[in-house]
Protein backbone atom coordinates (compact mmCIF):
# COMPACT_ATOMS: atom_id res chain seq x y z
CA UNK A 1 0.00 0.00 0.00
CA UNK A 2 2.84 2.20 0.96
CA UNK A 3 4.27 1.49 -2.23
CA UNK A 4 1.03 2.42 -4.10
CA UNK A 5 0.93 5.93 -2.43
CA UNK A 6 4.49 6.69 -3.43
CA UNK A 7 3.92 5.76 -7.06
CA UNK A 8 0.72 8.04 -7.15
CA UNK A 9 2.45 11.03 -5.48
CA UNK A 10 5.42 11.01 -7.84
CA UNK A 11 2.90 10.37 -10.92
CA UNK A 12 0.78 13.44 -9.86
CA UNK A 13 3.75 15.44 -9.18
CA UNK A 14 4.82 14.30 -13.05
CA UNK A 15 1.71 15.22 -14.25
CA UNK A 16 0.97 18.75 -12.50
CA UNK A 17 4.79 19.73 -13.93
CA UNK A 18 3.85 18.73 -16.98
CA UNK A 19 0.73 20.66 -16.67
CA UNK A 20 2.41 23.89 -15.45
CA UNK A 21 3.67 26.81 -17.56
CA UNK A 22 7.49 25.59 -16.71
CA UNK A 23 6.76 22.23 -17.74
CA UNK A 24 9.24 18.98 -17.12
CA UNK A 25 12.13 20.53 -18.54
CA UNK A 26 12.29 23.99 -21.45
CA UNK A 27 16.21 23.72 -22.08
CA UNK A 28 17.35 23.92 -25.65
CA UNK A 29 17.89 20.20 -25.26
CA UNK A 30 14.68 19.23 -23.60
CA UNK A 31 11.60 17.37 -25.04
CA UNK A 32 9.56 20.34 -26.06
CA UNK A 33 10.15 22.78 -29.14
CA UNK A 34 11.76 26.13 -28.30
CA UNK A 35 9.37 28.91 -28.21
CA UNK A 36 7.90 30.47 -31.92
CA UNK A 37 9.96 33.97 -30.84
CA UNK A 38 13.41 34.93 -30.79
CA UNK A 39 16.62 34.34 -31.86
CA UNK A 40 15.47 30.82 -32.66
CA UNK A 41 12.84 31.84 -35.15
CA UNK A 42 12.88 29.99 -38.83
CA UNK A 43 14.09 32.31 -41.77
CA UNK A 44 10.78 32.26 -43.97
CA UNK A 45 13.12 33.20 -47.02
CA UNK A 46 15.29 29.82 -46.17
CA UNK A 47 12.36 28.20 -46.00
CA UNK A 48 10.37 29.52 -49.34
CA UNK A 49 13.50 28.26 -51.28
CA UNK A 50 13.34 24.74 -50.09
CA UNK A 51 9.47 24.57 -50.92
CA UNK A 52 10.39 26.14 -54.47
CA UNK A 53 13.02 23.81 -55.40
CA UNK A 54 10.96 20.89 -53.85
CA UNK A 55 8.33 22.21 -56.26
CA UNK A 56 5.87 23.68 -53.41
CA UNK A 57 5.28 26.98 -54.95
CA UNK A 58 1.74 27.95 -53.04
CA UNK A 59 3.62 26.71 -49.49
CA UNK A 60 6.52 28.65 -50.86
CA UNK A 61 4.94 31.89 -51.03
CA UNK A 62 3.07 31.47 -47.65
CA UNK A 63 6.71 31.10 -46.20
CA UNK A 64 8.83 34.49 -48.50
CA UNK A 65 4.66 35.86 -47.16
CA UNK A 66 6.10 35.16 -43.32
CA UNK A 67 9.08 36.58 -44.07
CA UNK A 68 8.29 39.58 -45.72
CA UNK A 69 5.97 39.98 -41.59
CA UNK A 70 9.61 39.15 -39.87
CA UNK A 71 11.74 40.72 -41.97
CA UNK A 72 9.67 43.93 -44.04
CA UNK A 73 9.60 44.60 -47.48
CA UNK A 74 12.58 44.41 -48.96
CA UNK A 75 14.10 43.32 -52.41
CA UNK A 76 14.53 39.78 -50.93
CA UNK A 77 11.46 39.30 -49.72
CA UNK A 78 9.70 40.97 -52.93
CA UNK A 79 11.49 39.22 -55.41
CA UNK A 80 10.87 35.92 -53.63
CA UNK A 81 7.00 36.68 -53.62
CA UNK A 82 7.26 37.56 -57.50
CA UNK A 83 9.35 34.30 -57.91
CA UNK A 84 6.34 32.23 -56.39
CA UNK A 85 3.72 33.97 -58.08
CA UNK A 86 5.53 33.20 -61.35
CA UNK A 87 5.71 29.98 -60.51
CA UNK A 88 2.25 29.58 -60.25
CA UNK A 89 1.32 31.12 -63.56
CA UNK A 90 0.55 34.42 -61.80
CA UNK A 91 2.13 36.57 -64.24
CA UNK A 92 0.26 39.83 -63.24
CA UNK A 93 0.40 39.37 -59.79
CA UNK A 94 4.35 38.17 -60.10
CA UNK A 95 5.13 41.58 -62.88
CA UNK A 96 3.83 43.58 -59.66
CA UNK A 97 5.99 42.39 -57.43
CA UNK A 98 9.36 42.28 -59.11
CA UNK A 99 8.60 45.01 -60.90
CA UNK A 100 8.43 47.21 -56.47
CA UNK A 101 11.42 44.52 -55.84
CA UNK A 102 13.77 46.58 -58.90
CA UNK A 103 12.37 50.11 -58.04
CA UNK A 104 13.75 49.03 -54.03
CA UNK A 105 17.04 47.70 -55.32
CA UNK A 106 17.72 48.70 -58.94
CA UNK A 107 21.03 46.44 -58.56
CA UNK A 108 19.35 43.49 -57.57
CA UNK A 109 20.26 40.90 -60.65
CA UNK A 110 17.77 38.12 -59.66
CA UNK A 111 14.79 40.36 -59.67
CA UNK A 112 15.76 42.05 -62.49
CA UNK A 113 16.32 38.67 -64.35
CA UNK A 114 12.98 37.05 -63.18
CA UNK A 115 10.82 40.25 -65.15
CA UNK A 116 12.90 39.59 -67.66
CA UNK A 117 11.47 35.68 -67.65
CA UNK A 118 7.58 37.50 -67.08
CA UNK A 119 7.95 39.71 -69.39
CA UNK A 120 8.85 37.07 -72.28
CA UNK A 121 6.09 34.80 -70.45
CA UNK A 122 3.80 37.70 -71.54
CA UNK A 123 5.31 38.27 -75.31
CA UNK A 124 6.50 41.46 -74.49
CA UNK A 125 9.54 41.13 -76.14
CA UNK A 126 11.05 44.55 -76.36
CA UNK A 127 10.58 45.30 -73.09
CA UNK A 128 12.31 41.96 -71.60
CA UNK A 129 15.84 42.57 -73.58
CA UNK A 130 16.06 45.46 -71.75
CA UNK A 131 15.24 44.10 -68.79
CA UNK A 132 17.50 41.57 -68.98
CA UNK A 133 20.53 43.75 -70.49
CA UNK A 134 19.80 45.59 -66.97
CA UNK A 135 20.15 42.59 -65.25
CA UNK A 136 23.64 41.28 -67.08
CA UNK A 137 24.55 44.73 -66.47
CA UNK A 138 23.94 44.74 -62.89
CA UNK A 139 25.53 40.66 -62.20
CA UNK A 140 28.70 42.55 -64.35
CA UNK A 141 28.35 39.61 -66.99
CA UNK A 142 29.08 36.68 -64.22
CA UNK A 143 26.00 34.78 -64.61
CA UNK A 144 25.55 32.66 -67.83
CA UNK A 145 21.78 31.81 -67.26
CA UNK A 146 21.00 35.76 -67.75
CA UNK A 147 23.39 35.72 -70.67
CA UNK A 148 21.28 32.70 -72.34
CA UNK A 149 18.06 34.49 -70.94
CA UNK A 150 19.54 37.88 -73.03
CA UNK A 151 20.46 35.71 -75.65
CA UNK A 152 16.97 33.77 -76.14
CA UNK A 153 15.25 36.95 -75.85
CA UNK A 154 17.37 38.50 -78.47
CA UNK A 155 16.79 35.56 -81.11
CA UNK A 156 12.96 36.00 -80.19
CA UNK A 157 12.83 39.35 -80.73
CA UNK A 158 14.67 39.50 -84.32
CA UNK A 159 11.44 36.73 -85.31
CA UNK A 160 8.94 38.72 -83.28
CA UNK A 161 9.91 41.84 -85.94
CA UNK A 162 10.46 39.35 -88.46
CA UNK A 163 6.72 38.36 -87.72
CA UNK A 164 7.95 34.25 -87.78
CA UNK A 165 7.62 34.15 -84.44
CA UNK A 166 5.23 30.89 -83.98
CA UNK A 167 1.92 31.21 -82.06
CA UNK A 168 2.24 28.04 -79.74
CA UNK A 169 5.98 28.41 -78.96
CA UNK A 170 6.61 26.80 -75.25
CA UNK A 171 8.92 28.11 -72.74
CA UNK A 172 10.23 26.00 -69.76
CA UNK A 173 10.98 27.78 -66.66
CA UNK A 174 14.30 26.35 -64.96
CA UNK A 175 15.26 27.42 -61.24
CA UNK A 176 18.89 28.28 -61.42
CA UNK A 177 19.89 29.12 -57.75
CA UNK A 178 18.15 31.05 -55.30
CA UNK A 179 15.86 33.47 -56.72
CA UNK A 180 17.42 32.68 -60.45
CA UNK A 181 15.58 31.64 -63.37
CA UNK A 182 16.26 30.58 -67.05
CA UNK A 183 13.91 30.17 -69.83
CA UNK A 184 14.20 27.40 -72.62
CA UNK A 185 12.23 27.31 -76.07
CA UNK A 186 11.97 25.47 -78.51
CA UNK A 187 13.58 27.46 -80.85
Amino acid sequence: MRQRRALSAGLLSVTLAACSTGGLDRSPDGVFAPPASGPSQVDGLVVGHRLMDAGEYELALKAYQRAAVQQGMNVDTLSAIGSANLNLGRLNQAERWLRQAVDEDPTFPPAWNNLGVVLMERGQMGEAVEVFRRAYAADNGNSDEIRDNLRLALANLANFDNNTVEENQNYNLIRRGAGDFALQSDL
